[in-house]
């Protein structure tokens, strides 16, 4: 009897109906992963031999307060900081060329085995020829902020992390860190104990202890500072009555930094609205004779930016300040950027050399925003549910509820039931939630006749909506923040210069070749090689960094290898304006180079091979399971490398070639990197996907596929006789560990 009704429950229109929509729906879930998704490993891959309880693993979670890290801005005037890689701060040892921002992440604490979800709130102090930088950094594993500590004996640019140097059984942020008297302090916020604490250091930077409680008031984000002969603490009390959160500011004096501590006669000083930058986003600092308060703009996110205040009164009395420019440039690239979403702490300070520098938290999205994506995600699933069991009520294949009999877990007899007091609440319970979905379900029951327009367009519209639902809900649910995130390599991250070489038949390709590129996060500059025709304005160009366009003098392929001085990266990203991948491809392109930098890293794997050899395409190269050649339409190089190798005397007949052909200037370039090195000289990575957007606008430059290659295995024969062969230079695929070649 079981296995017969089982049978007519696999034959019923119901369960194919409901076979056929999760089907459907599970396919465009897959293949909306497949194409939006990277197939790759994450920006912070773990070893294979990490375990699940490493350090390194359990830190840098999703956090619904956000994903803070640090960065270091430099100036001649703190009203006129920018970021360090616009400084060109080069370290070798890091493969930075230049060193670029954040400079500290919660990646730095995790590796040296401090689990860290953000790094933010931080402090700079500086000791002779050391930076130190105290911040807050919340453990992975409690879920509440520690103090942690970096230092920089290179002006800021290089940070190693010494690990946590307070830890409460209380939230701990905001570490202020001051001298008073030959002894160094801090006074970190820890309102969720109720009153604001001093602290000693006994063996700077690593070990503190608790001097004093200086304020019993749960005090936010305060500082102490002495101006004018008197001692001043500005901070928030956000548990006063009517205090607005976000919006109030106080403020105490005192002739000692340990009180007795006095209110202000004004107080509170503001309470106002959150977005008006009454909360303190760092500490007061002196420039020319005038002090400037940084506060934290809350309106439309918690830490949504720094505002600056130029303090014209302060007294025991009185208070006033005026808004002024910051003079940072805000960031464009939005969550391809780790300032992007939100900034909201500046610390600055005067180094001896009489340059100012300044550290700023933060971070690629707004509060909650882990939190939200999840939620928006189960909604959109939920919705894709209901659409479906609602499309089958008015198609008729579903018929009402089920029995109410059926719905019940009961064994025995109906009698059974009412005997016991609690299914018989269960059965009442049940009974009348079947009882209104049944007058739901005959409402919406037949409604569609599938044979009619009418009918077909309801349907469409409907599974058109459960598409895009779908797609919406796995993206909010497994696409993460959305960002295409750069890729840390040993302790750094840098940038690069993309260039590309077109003429004025490719406008339409160039401009969607800059407005995408620009996005990606650690894209400096894009150069733009006008080869033919008149250049562009630069205003019709929809650009997130710099465009430069160099305009050359002849229409030639080796204008794409000129030395050019101006680039101010060592990376070049050489790439044809036809050719559009992500930015996460690119970034992870960008990684592979900077451990290789000798070395061209690119996209597109080609195989030389035969006798005499000939040039052979990808799908020929996969089939003999080697490459030895590395397109430059979209490679890396080292652009001083790479020119000075391509416009050396022993590369003229070469370029001659390349001249008279109109051909092969990547191929020579290949041939110049294997007569120059002993070592490996090419490296592929595979991208999730790219296209060729010249099939769009009808301007390619290769139309006939097989005369191309035809030219190509000429270059190659004569540059074996010029440069020697490069068959040998052979390299399988799948040799790196994390799959990015495979």
């Amino acid at each position: 009897m079981a296995a017969s009704n089982w049978r007519r429950l696999l034959r019923s229109a119901t369960f194919l109906y409901f076979s056929s929509s999760i089907l459907l729906l599970g396919s465009v879930a897959f293949l909306y992963s497949y194409i939006t998704f990277s197939p790759f490993s994450s920006v912070y891959p773990s070893s294979p031999s990490s375990s699940p309880l490493d350090s390194s693993v359990l830190g840098c979670q999703p956090d619904g307060e956000g994903s803070w890290s640090i960065g270091v801005f430099y100036g001649d005037s703190p009203l006129s900081l920018k970021p360090i890689e616009q400084g060109d701060v080069w370290r070798n040892g890091s493969a930075a060329w230049p060193v670029a921002n954040p400079v500290v992440t919660c990646r730095s604490l995790s590796d040296i085995g401090v689990p860290s979800n953000f790094v933010a709130d931080p402090f700079l102090f500086i000791q002779g020829e050391n930076l130190y930088l105290f911040f807050e950094t919340k453990n992975s594993l409690t879920l509440k902020g520690d103090i942690g500590v970096a230092v920089s004996n290179d002006q800021g640019a290089t940070w190693q992390p010494l690990g946590i140097v307070l830890d409460e059984e209380w939230h701990l942020s905001y570490p202020y860190v001051f001298t008073e008297n030959n002894q160094t302090y801090m006074m970190p916020e820890g309102s969720k104990k109720g009153d604001l604490r001093l602290y000693r250091a006994v063996d700077f930077p690593l070990k503190w202890q608790l001097e004093k409680i200086i304020i019993n008031k749960p005090l936010v984000d305060s500082f102490l500072i002495k101006h004018q002969g008197k001692y001043w603490i500005f901070g928030s009390d956000f548990s006063s009555p009517g205090a607005r959160k976000n919006g109030e500011l106080e403020i105490w004096f005192a002739d000692s930094a340990f009180g007795p501590w006095k209110p202000h006669k004004k107080n509170p000083i503001y309470n106002t609205d959150k977005s008006f930058g009454a909360r303190n986003g760092g500490v007061p600092f002196l420039y020319q004779g005038h002090l400037y308060r940084p506060g934290q703009d809350c309106g439309s996110t918690y830490g949504r930016s720094v505002r600056l205040f130029k303090v014209n009164t302060l007294t025991t009395e009185e208070y006033e300040e005026v808004e002024v420019p910051l003079g940072f440039e805000k960031p464009v690239k939005g969550i391809n950027a780790w300032n992007g979403m939100r900034y909201h702490q500046l610390d600055v300070h005067q180094l001896p050399s009489g340059k100012w520098v300044g550290v700023m938290d933060g971070d690629r999205v707004p509060s909650g925003e882990a939190t939200l994506r999840i939620l928006k995600g189960y909604l959109a699933f939920a919705g894709a549910v209901i659409l479906v069991i609602l499309l089958g009520f008015m198609l008729s294949v579903i018929k009402c509820v089920l029995p109410l009999s059926r719905c019940l877990p009961i064994v025995g007899k109906r009698s059974d039931v009412f005997q016991a007091e609690r299914r018989l609440f269960l059965y009442y319970k049940l009974g009348s939630i079947s009882t209104h979905l049944s007058r739901i379900g005959s409402f919406f029951e037949g409604r569609i006749n599938p044979k009619s327009w009418r009918g077909r367009f309801i349907i469409v519209a409907i599974v058109f909506v459960l598409v895009v639902l779908t797609c919406f809900g796995t993206s909010f649910m497994y696409g993460g923040n959305g960002a295409a995130e750069p890729y840390m390599l040993k302790g750094h991250y840098s940038q690069f210069t993309i260039l590309t070489m077109t003429y004025d038949a490719r406008i339409w390709n160039l401009k969607m070749f800059i407005k995408h590129y620009s996005s990606c996060s650690s894209v400096q500059e894009i150069v733009v090689v006008w080869n033919k025709g008149p250049p562009p304005e630069k205003s019709e160009l929809e650009s997130l960094v710099p465009v430069r366009i160099r305009v050359e003098k002849n229409n030639s392929l080796n204008n794409r290898f000129n030395i050019d001085p101006l680039i101010m990266t060592r990376a070049v990203l050489e790439l044809d304006d036809d050719i559009m991948m992500t930015c996460d491809d690119v970034e992870r392109g960008f990684k592979v180079w900077r451990e290789n930098p000798d070395r061209i890293v690119g996209f597109y794997p080609r195989l030389a091979e035969g006798n005499p050899l000939s040039y052979h395409d990808e799908k020929y190269a996969r089939n003999k399971g080697s490459y030895n050649m590395i397109l430059t339409g979209a490679a890396f190089i080292d652009h001083e490398m790479a020119f000075n190798r391509y416009w050396s005397s022993k590369a003229k007949p070469g370029r001659e070639i390349v001249e008279k052909l109109f051909n092969c200037e990547d191929v020579l370039l290949n041939f110049l990197y294997v007569n120059a090195s002993a070592s490996r000289t090419v490296q592929y990575v595979k991208p999730a996907w790219a296209i060729d957007t010249s099939m769009f606008s009808g301007v390619a430059i290769s139309r006939n596929t097989q005369a191309h290659y035809n030219a190509r295995s000429e270059c190659i024969q004569i540059f074996t006789k010029l440069y020697g062969n490069l068959a040998g230079n052979k390299w399988s695929f799948s040799s790196r560990i994390d799959g990015w070649d495979a």
